[in-house]
């Protein structure tokens, strides 16, 4: 699965590269918002991390141009985290939104459960790795197969 990292801020950018390429995907990193929509008509993408304020056209502006020629999921990441930021971001075509600042595994479970939603399968219920696994539903952890008890903040 390819994504494109549409942000302006290159430790952002990198940081959220380097996790979802160690979690199998293929990743590539657009910095100006007038590339992203040139990229888009050279190449294909399964999904876009598209930041809000971007240079040369916001993330606003692309998501509306996005959704008027080309059908791909968008997970708008920003740091514009008022009420009517989100609505509108939502109400131009992104699928979800998520505001900074944002864990990295926040991140990679809403693309795991935006592309679960469109090819049309049950939303994740456990996440699993190495001897850790964790309950989505219920939010039970256990690692070694043993029950671990953690604040909320650390889950």
């Amino acid at each position: 699965m390819k994504i494109m990292i549409a942000e302006d801020d290159e430790k952002i950018a990198q940081l959220e590269k380097d996790y979802l390429e160690i979690n199998g995907f293929e990743t590539e990193i657009i910095s100006d918002g007038a590339l992203v929509l040139k990229k888009l008509e050279m190449e294909t993408y399964d999904l876009i991390l598209l930041d809000v304020m971007l240079p040369n056209c916001s993330g606003y502006d692309i998501c509306r141009k996005i959704r008027n020629e080309i059908d791909i999921p968008i997970l708008m990441v920003t740091a514009r985290s008022e009420g009517a930021d989100i609505i509108r971001g939502l109400g131009l075509g992104a699928d979800d939104y998520i505001t900074k600042p944002f864990s990295l595994p926040a991140l990679y479970a809403k693309i795991m459960a935006m592309m679960a939603r469109l090819r049309g399968e049950r939303p994740m219920e456990k996440l699993k790795k190495g001897g850790v696994e964790m309950d989505l539903r219920t939010g039970q952890v256990m690692i070694c197969g043993q029950k671990c008890e953690m604040p909320p903040k650390e889950y």
